[in-house]
């Protein structure tokens, strides 16, 4: 997926010799958390919605507030992921995007990120999600995909959903008929199965073993 077809150039960015208020009219006409401001096409920041809002004299520049100017942004050839984890780690719904010579060129939304990323055949493909667990040290991206492929199945992609002093658990995105038989291997292999499926033979069984052991205890 190109995401430069997403590049989006309808707000124009702000300069530091604007004034608060005109701003502050930019975010009342769009529903964004932060605005970029550039100078001579290079970009400077980006300023918050919620901050200048806190400021009262409306009619002073922005040049006298740039130390709230906030530092993010993305180069035209990142990855969906990459934009994700940017909107979610400066808890904005835009960002200022740079070509390869460093220049201002526009700005991703969150809205049609979000659309890209919940179109893919990651997310809308039938499939199994499976989610494992293993000792850090231990673990191998190389033997999981082949865990899975030995058994038929295809991965549509995998990510690490958590980690611990000692552990790690992957999310697993896979289309396969054969889920016991792709579990039953992870198992053989010491890997431990954090997701629930229905039929899953290996819980039947215990559930079965532990049955009779309380039949057998009641006697």
């Amino acid at each position: 997926m190109n995401m430069n077809d997403y590049i989006l150039e309808e707000i124009k960015p702000l300069r530091l010799k604007d004034t608060v208020k005109s701003a502050l009219k930019v975010f009342k006409n769009y529903p964004i958390t932060h605005f970029p401001v550039i100078e001579n096409n290079k970009l400077i920041g980006s300023f918050a919605d919620e901050d200048l809002q806190t400021i009262d004299n409306k009619k002073v520049k922005l040049v006298e507030y740039a130390h709230l100017l906030n530092s993010f942004f993305a180069d035209k050839k990142a990855t969906v992921l990459e934009l994700l984890k940017i909107f979610a780690d400066n808890d904005t719904n835009i960002i200022p995007i740079l070509n390869d010579h460093k220049e201002y060129i526009g700005y991703f939304d969150l809205r049609d990120v979000l659309d890209v990323f919940s179109t893919s055949p990651f997310m809308i493909e039938e499939s199994e999600t499976l989610i494992i667990e293993k000792l850090k040290n231990d673990y191998s991206m190389s033997q999981v995909t082949q865990i899975i492929e030995a058994n038929g199945g295809e991965l549509l992609g995998l990510y690490i959903s958590e980690k611990k002093a000692d552990t790690i658990q992957v999310t697993i995105k896979v289309v396969t008929d054969e889920i016991n038989e792709i579990m039953q291997t992870f198992r053989r292999y010491d890997y431990k199965i954090i997701s629930m499926h229905e039929n899953d033979l290996y819980l039947e069984d215990l559930k079965s073993r532990s049955d009779y052991l309380q039949k057998y205890l009641e006697m």
